[in-house]
């Protein structure tokens, strides 16, 4: 019996989340931030099929006859979160047979039940890039997620772009964790890393001249050869190079490799960003940051300020916070953005980098990222301040579609943890009410 409910729901789930929200919801009197303008006090948001249609106040804004009506007042309405680097999905990147695999696809390991996404979801994250590990020197392709309800596989949470390929970048580390002081293939040294990563970008350029030459002509093109294929893409500025970096001098290096190869570039981590700001500024480099509530574990990050975040943003680079979920839990990603304001940072840019500067990393920022008519329709409704330790996320909303509800016991149980909050087939259940599945 269990097993045939466990189906109905998730047929029923998945039939729900596919269905066009075809009638308008109006949240009215909320605080509305919406990050690339003034807050608006007593704000009305409206979205229909999936996307925002009306953003304003009662003078600008009015309202049919037939929208649906959230009271908002006293609460605060944002856009949905957006986290540049996590590891939400249980993701297995490169194995363990060579130190750069460019063609390993995250899209192949991401187990899109995992109760992670559900925490995400609590946290006020909508959209998410999930990543390989940094034990490589490329660890293989990252993919860029919407965190939508009712998933019963990946295909469900992909992002398209324009020509319905999904969307993605590469990932790459440098520092200590590529490094194997017992030789092999792995390099022992920081220069011999960068040396592997030269020699496979120089492949890449070559193998991408042999296709130009071939000019369509199949007797005349190379083997094919995926790793070549995912490089390429990385060098014509196709995929987004996220690079794995925290000492000053790595941070140097991957940048020099960006000047010599061209190819786009997020630093993410940068633990010692304070030290070389102005070089991250001057390279128009965007920097993804971590804030950790007990810094440490690694010798290389012994130097990450709390001041990283003011430091890029007086320097004039483009900042953005990430979790590296598990390192911070995706439940407290808006602690970030207090943290660094408790620490220099501005305000209105700390609310920036939690969601339009990680959403202009990504790409995605035509879509997410900021309350303007004609993007997504994702939405993060709080209790009071975003940077406030006392304010709880209450809602979250994707493309119109509500994924997590505070008041539910359901999802309460994944926002502060407890028996069954991390059990993997504890599904959100759209068509049913109160808690479905408790301990089970």
């Amino acid at each position: 019996m269990k097993r045939l409910i466990s189906v109905f729901v998730l047929v029923c789930a998945g039939s729900i989340a596919t269905a066009a929200q075809t009638k308008p919801i109006a949240f009215i009197n909320a605080k509305v931030i919406p990050i690339v303008g003034a807050p608006i006090e007593q704000g009305i948001v409206i979205i229909q099929n999936g996307k925002i249609t009306a953003v304003g106040d009662a003078r600008t804004v009015k309202l049919a006859s037939d929208v649906t009506i959230i009271d908002a007042k006293g609460k605060v309405l944002m856009p949905g979160l957006v986290d540049s680097h996590s590891h939400i999905g249980e993701p297995a990147g490169a194995d363990g047979s060579s130190p750069i695999q460019p063609d390993v696809r995250i899209l192949d390991s991401v187990n899109a039940r995992a109760a992670s996404l559900q925490r995400a979801q609590s946290g006020g994250i909508t959209t998410v890039n999930v990543m390989p590990g940094s034990g490589h020197l490329d660890s293989g392709q990252t993919l860029y997620l919407k965190l939508r309800d009712g998933a019963t596989k990946i295909d469900d949470l992909l992002i398209l772009d324009a020509s319905g390929k999904y969307m993605g970048g590469i990932k790459f580390a440098n520092g200590t964790n590529p490094l194997r002081a017992s030789g092999g293939a792995f390099p022992g040294t920081r220069s011999k890393s960068v040396a592997l990563v030269r020699e496979q970008f120089i492949k890449a350029q070559e193998y991408r001249d042999k296709v130009k030459k071939a000019a369509g002509d199949a007797s005349k093109m190379p083997p094919r050869d995926l790793a070549m294929e995912a490089l390429v893409e990385a060098l014509d500025g196709k995929r987004m190079v996220h690079f794995h970096t925290h000492r000053h001098d790595d941070v140097m290096t991957a940048l020099r490799l960006q000047r010599e190869f061209g190819f786009r570039i997020v630093l993410q981590h940068v633990s010692e960003a304070w030290k070389v700001a102005d070089e991250i500024a001057k390279a128009k480099a965007p920097a993804s940051i971590i804030f950790i509530d007990s810094p440490g574990g690694k010798l290389e990050t012994m130097d990450l300020k709390g001041e990283n975040g003011a430091a890029l943003e007086k320097a004039g680079a483009l900042v953005g916070f990430h979790t590296d979920d598990s390192i911070t839990d995706s439940r407290w990603f808006l602690r970030s953005g207090g943290m660094a304001v408790r620490a220099g940072m501005s305000r209105d840019k700390a609310l920036y980098a939690l969601t339009m500067a990680n959403a202009i990393m990504l790409d995605l920022d035509k879509r997410v990222g900021s309350i303007e008519v004609g993007k997504d329709a994702d939405l993060v409704l709080l209790s009071g301040d975003p940077l406030s330790v006392y304010t709880n996320v209450l809602e979250t909303w994707v493309e119109g579609k509500k994924v997590f509800d505070r008041s539910n016991p359901a999802d309460y149980l994944i926002a502060v943890g407890g028996k069954g909050a991390g059990n993997d087939q504890l599904q959100h259940l759209d068509c049913f009410d109160g808690d479905i599945g408790g301990d089970n």
